[in-house]
């Protein structure tokens, strides 16, 4: 272990500086004077990407071989913290194994659009779901050895110009869902790294961005790890360091050093922020050095189980999404044809940074048949091409015809989807559409199994029978599209985002991508769900939608007031004659509310699994947080006082039992009142009520009345006048004093 105050001062100036930034393109410095070795990042995070030859940070070049465990849009899917957890373990094993210190992941930016080119690596559109996951993610990676790296701090939501576009977010947006991904992640798991964005946050580079790192992350947040930037993301060294950032990635030379060196020798940076800086970097070195000792004894199971377990975690991840006249599971009783060339060519993960090269890659149409040898296959289209041909489609349904179930493998190619761009269309190819076009013109069961890294549009929806959501599975995702269609493996995830019915329904359509460096979130709190159930525009699929092969009831809704919350239970019963597992979600909604806010937002979850009959209580923890919304003015989370509905779902849409609870003023976080207050807020404030009453009387005493009598109509507008109002109402006989002095009762008692 190092003495970081003894390191500090044995240190010069220079070898300070020289720790601040990689060796190359993967690794830290190393210093002999203080016995600090240096330490090798890889990108992940479904996966390793290490690269021993020629590297990149958009996957160009080739890694070593790696299991490819599915992407992040198909984890969320799973809605299970303890499967992340049991995941983070196996990434931990595989990092062990090929000499890595810190995997670069998980990603959790919050996914605005689906027409994110990135939101393949990012959980969901919800930040409580998103934090959750992570945190069992984190806690996996850390418990066992290995630093991670939770990235991308903050407000990255679009591939286009992303290395210089700005993202213009107002701070109650920024608090509840962008930085809400992050704060329960930093608080709860500790990540011994966070990585900053590239791009701009309301003006300035996060690398920069002294309010977002120092000022939230380390002070607010209390954050004591290390700030690392993305690769390529300092901008100004020397800016960089005073607000809050502790290590450039990757090693760029020496001209950054001696910019910080010269900044540090005339005095722009003080010797106190340079060793703030280096003391974070030791701290995280002492991390892992003594992380190297403790994972010594981690033993990988090897090659083959940590295949099996990709190949169960996918199982877990997938979404059935219809299932119409119980089409699926499949019967081997029955002829099936499989048509497409994805059943041949499965995408199973995303293209740049996080790709990995796989170990054991599954063929879906060898899956398949090791459940029906006889399984009869057709391309029916071509992924490098996507236009019509008519040769392909007619095989097609020469195979189709004879078979009493049709399966159809579609997506969306590699090439258009991946990290650096951003997508301009939901749309699946033509020559994909039209073959699902076709085979339902001619054939009454077809089923549809997709491949992709976010929502499309699905013209087809109501012409199929069956929808199986893949998304991107990883090595294993093959086998775990068998084991669901034949039945062996009950589908149990849920949607983690909205699906639109089209690109043109989506909260923030016309505002991404945009093309000039600067990217307004106009939509602000009303992204996902939000602003479905705002707008009432109905969705192709709803957030949390998820079908099963076997029923479940809920019952017995139960929710107690506790100190800090409250405690909320449920029923649920498995009414059907399958083993499987549900997804209980719990949503808080404000009845009445007098602040803009979503319809109800997500605030608890939790996977269950059941036996044909069995009858399970979940239980779960509402924090404060979960009826709180952020308060500009007052700087603080508040509590809105009043009634609120705790909604146990299966899905956003799916609502299946509801209990009202009320939370007294009392329970209300400290409010601040200020001349912008309304007198209807003011009069909720027993001491400022009696002290602005007696002002009031006062300059009707002297002749000059507030409020003369007027109509009744005329009273709504009066509560919502502001206290400064006073003043001019009264030609100024209600003075500043007399103000000052009623905001003084009202915030000394609130």
């Amino acid at each position: 272990m190092i003495s970081i105050a003894e390191a500090l001062e044995l240190l010069t100036v220079e070898e300070k500086v020289a720790l601040l930034s990689g060796a190359d393109f993967w690794t830290t410095k190393e210093n002999c004077k203080i016995g600090l070795p240096s330490f090798m990042m890889t990108d992940g995070p479904n996966g390793l990407r290490k690269q021993t030859k020629s590297s990149d940070h958009l996957g160009m070049n080739e890694s070593e071989p790696a299991t490819s465990f599915p992407a992040a849009c198909a984890l969320a899917c799973s809605w299970d913290g303890d499967l992340m957890e049991q995941l983070g373990k196996v990434l931990a094993e595989e990092c062990h194994e090929a000499g890595i210190d810190i995997l670069l992941g998980p990603g959790v930016n919050l996914k605005r659009s689906p027409l994110g080119g990135r939101n393949f690596e990012y959980f969901s559109e919800d930040p409580y779901l998103t934090s959750q996951l992570a945190i069992g993610y984190v806690n996996g990676v850390q418990k066992n050895g290995i630093g991670v790296s939770v990235k991308h701090f903050a407000a990255n939501n679009q591939e286009t110009e992303r290395l210089v576009a700005d993202s213009i977010v107002d701070e109650r947006t920024l608090r509840e869902l962008y930085l809400a991904c992050f704060e329960q992640i930093i608080k709860e798991a500790k990540p011994w790294t966070v990585m900053c964005s590239y791009n701009k946050l309301n003006g300035t580079y996060t690398s920069e961005n002294k309010w977002l790192l120092k000022n939230i992350l380390k002070e607010e947040w209390g954050y004591e790890g290390t700030v690392v930037s993305d690769w390529g993301a300092v901008n100004i060294k020397e800016e960089s360091l005073k607000a809050g950032l502790d290590l450039e990635m990757p090693g760029c030379g020496t001209e950054n050093d001696l910019k910080l060196l010269e900044a540090v020798k005339n005095g722009t940076i003080c010797m106190e922020e340079l060793d703030e800086a280096v003391g974070r970097v030791l701290r995280l070195s002492n991390h892992l050095l003594e992380s190297r000792k403790s994972r010594q004894d981690l033993v990988s199971k090897g090659i083959t189980e940590h295949h099996d377990f990709a190949r169960k975690i996918a199982g877990e991840c997938m979404v059935l999404l219809k299932n119409e006249r119980a089409v699926l599971p499949l019967s081997t009783d029955e002829k099936t044809a499989v048509l497409g060339d994805l059943a041949m060519k499965i995408r199973y993960q995303g293209s740049g940074s996080s790709k990995v090269n796989p170990r054991h890659l599954e063929n879906t149409l060898e899956e398949l048949r090791k459940y029906q040898p006889e399984l009869m296959y057709a391309r029916g289209y071509s992924l490098t091409d996507c236009t019509e041909d008519e040769e392909l489609l007619k095989e097609a349904a020469e195979v189709s015809v004879q078979c009493d179930k049709v399966v159809i493998v579609a997506g969306i190619p590699e090439n258009m989807e991946l990290e650096g761009c951003d997508k301009i269309s939901l749309k699946l190819p033509d020559n994909q559409l039209k073959l699902i076009q076709y085979m339902t013109e001619i054939h009454s069961a077809v089923i549809v199994v997709l491949c992709n890294g976010a929502p499309v549009e699905m013209p087809f929806v109501d012409e199929v029978e069956g929808i199986l959501e893949g998304y991107l599975a990883g090595e294993a995702a093959g086998g775990a599209v068998a084991d669901i269609l034949y039945g062996k493996v009950n589908p149990s995830g849920k949607l983690a985002e909205t699906f639109p019915k089209r690109l043109e329904d989506t909260p923030s359509y016309m505002s991404f991508p945009v093309m000039n460096k600067e990217s307004r979130y106009t939509e602000g709190i009303f992204v996902g769900y939000r602003y479905y159930e705002k707008k009432k525009v109905k969705p192709l699929f709803p957030f949390g939608h998820g079908l099963s092969y076997t029923s479940f009831k809920y019952s017995n809704l139960q929710v107690m007031k506790e100190d800090e919350g409250m405690a909320v239970s449920v029923d649920i019963e498995n009414t059907g004659e399958t083993t499987g597992a549900e997804i209980v979600q719990i949503y808080v909604q404000k009845t009445g509310s007098k602040i803009i806010r979503p319809e109800k937002e997500l605030k608890g979850f939790q996977k269950v699994w059941l036996l044909p009959g069995e009858k399970k209580m979940v239980s779960l923890k509402l924090t404060e947080r979960a009826f709180q919304y952020y308060d500009v003015p007052a700087q603080s989370w508040q509590t809105e006082p009043g009634t609120y509905e705790i909604l146990a779902a299966s899905s956003s849409a799916d609502i299946r039992i509801r209990e009202k609870v009320t939370i007294e003023k009392d329970a209300v976080c400290r409010i601040h009142y200020d001349k912008n207050s309304t007198l209807a807020e003011i009069s909720k404030c027993e001491e400022g009520r009696i002290r602005l009453a007696q002002y009031m009387k006062q300059c009707e005493e002297e002749g000059y009345p507030v409020f003369a009598d007027e109509p009744e109509f005329l009273q709504n507008m009066y509560e919502t006048t502001p206290l400064r109002w006073l003043m001019m109402l009264s030609g100024g006989h209600f003075t500043g004093e007399m103000m000052a002095d009623v905001l003084k009762h009202c915030n000394e008692t609130a």
